[in-house]
């Protein structure tokens, strides 16, 4: 059993890195990847972890992109870090993301009347995004979850929405690539493109540099899970599954899952999925600075 994306408080996860790979570990996965939104802080100890426990660990990164109506995620799986490139480019990523942060914070203190710091969110984790805000609002008892949050506040068209300046496809594309890494679609009906769309779209992707897809995913239907499944290989691209595991902040998302709930009744990750994708399984090459 395998998990190709998740998440550690590198980003927006609960559990540390290393606590990450330990949950993994117990629970028998013998691979995982770390998938941590717009940041890799969280790589080196993760792999440290994994050396010790013995589970094959896969560096990753899963970056957003500039997209309407929807969200477009490129997972970066099996990075050569470190990357010269890549670290400058995410420090960037870093700073646009403050200047949302603080612009959010703006609207929550003016619309609900609140008297919140901008340290006071940074304690909640690092690499801070609308998840962090979203547990804000549960400490206030405002909502009572991060789905309500988001459908209330943080979405889309919501009042303390704002958008984030993401990286354009290709760019993103480029950087991964310089890190010796594959870029894969992530949970691609999160891109609100009807299936008579889709297929046109993901191979003008794969045009433009997209190795994979990730069909299988927690959010998505069993039967649409094959149907981009099918997709793929049609197009020549990699198959990927991930749980998108978070912990307990994003309820229903399993370690080594590809549905919703536990690792029964045919939803955990298979290890075929990885055999699948070879350049997964190369060793890492000495780091590149590029």
């Amino acid at each position: 059993m395998i998990d190709l994306h998740t998440h550690s408080t590198a980003s927006d996860g609960n559990l540390s890195p290393s606590q990450l790979i330990t949950e993994a570990h117990t629970i028998g996965l013998s691979a995982i990847a770390l998938t941590d939104h717009d940041t890799i802080n969280g790589i080196d100890e993760a792999r440290s972890k994994a050396e010790e426990l013995g589970i094959r660990f896969i560096p990753g990164i899963e970056i957003a992109i500039d997209w309407e109506p929807g969200e477009f995620h490129l997972l970066g799986l099996g990075l050569q870090l470190p990357n010269t490139v890549l670290s400058e480019s995410i420090a960037g990523l870093a700073y646009t993301r403050e200047k949302r942060n603080r612009e959010i914070l703006i609207r929550m203190n003016e619309q609900l009347g609140f008297h919140v710091d901008y340290e006071d969110v940074v304690k909640l984790g690092h690499s801070i995004g609308r998840p962090h805000f979203a547990r804000l609002l549960i400490q206030h008892r405002i909502v009572k979850n991060i789905e309500q949050a988001f459908d209330r506040y943080l979405g889309k068209g919501r009042p303390f929405y704002v958008p984030k300046k993401n990286l354009v496809f290709q760019d993103a594309v480029n950087l991964i690539k310089a890190a010796g890494g594959i870029a894969v679609l992530a949970h691609p009906m999160s891109l609100y493109v009807a299936w008579g769309r889709l297929p046109l779209l993901i191979a003008s992707l794969k045009e433009q540099g997209l190795d994979g897809i990730e069909a299988w995913h927690p959010t998505i239907k069993s039967g649409d899970c094959k149907r981009l499944e099918d997709l793929g290989r049609k197009l020549g691209l990699f198959i990927t599954a991930g749980s998108d595991f978070h912990g307990e902040v994003r309820h229903g998302r399993e370690h080594g899952a590809r549905l919703l709930g536990r690792t029964t009744g045919g939803r955990k990750i298979e290890d075929g999925i990885l055999e699948a994708i070879p350049p997964l399984l190369k060793a890492p090459k000495e780091p590149d600075h590029v």
